[in-house]
């Protein structure tokens, strides 16, 4: 278990570092006057009217960097910092999740994948702990049980990595938007992209770390089984 442990640690601290980061550059940025004074709302209200979406409603949300689309409610959900603000990094976020509305308008292929791997992914979530634990214990007397506990862990793994095209063309329709619509100049259209990708790097650093541990437990039952 220690190389599980070391996979985890390092991961875990690369994390804490991007997230730390991502913060900082969001406080950094929310400093930032975007030039026509609008707000998160604004923004997102506009960019859903640009792309003629009018079912999507855009909702005040508590807490911090806790935005997000829900595609179930059709509401673009933004924390109170970014529905308020006038800032380049309200903008950015509002845009961002306002991309996802999009997607869902358009059907954009890994979003609707995405969506009907949720339930999967939930019931693996739920389990793959308890089932690799106990497929370790067992791994002499009953090594189908780790492999089940393999398998669960692949669904969150293939999850991750079908979460990274989503994000980065959300983002990607964000900066495009932001820049046609003259929400963003040449001053504030470089912090707006910076905030987005790295906002995007914990994605990244979640999907490898989730497969670095699969691969860890995939090692485990490789070398148990050929006892």
């Amino acid at each position: 278990m220690l190389g599980s442990y070391i996979i985890f640690g390092v991961f875990a601290l690369l994390s804490w570092i991007i997230s730390a980061r991502l913060q900082s550059k969001f406080k950094k940025y929310s400093k930032i006057p975007i030039p026509n004074g609008m707000t998160g709302r604004d923004v997102a209200e506009k960019m859903l009217r640009d792309h003629g979406i009018y079912d999507v409603k855009v909702i005040s949300t508590a807490g911090q960097l806790t935005d997000h689309y829900n595609p179930l409610t059709k509401t673009v959900n933004l924390s109170e910092g970014v529905y308020e603000s006038c800032s380049v990094s309200a903008a950015a976020v509002a845009a961002h999740e306002c991309g996802h509305a999009v997607q869902h308008a358009t059907a954009y292929a890994p979003l609707t994948l995405r969506s009907q791997l949720v339930p999967v992914v939930s019931f693996a979530s739920n389990w793959m702990q308890w089932v690799l634990l106990a497929g370790i214990l067992l791994l002499n007397s009953f090594p189908q049980l780790l492999l089940a506990g393999i398998v669960l862990f692949a669904v969150t793994t293939i999850f991750s990595f079908v979460t990274l095209p989503v994000e980065i063309n959300a983002s990607s329709r964000a900066l495009a938007w932001l820049s046609n619509a003259g929400i963003t100049n040449y001053s504030t259209h470089e912090p707006a992209k910076d905030a987005l990708k790295t906002a995007a790097y914990t994605y990244v650093v979640a999907a490898l770390g989730s497969l670095a541990t699969l691969v860890y437990y995939i090692l485990i039952y490789l070398g148990g089984s050929r006892r």
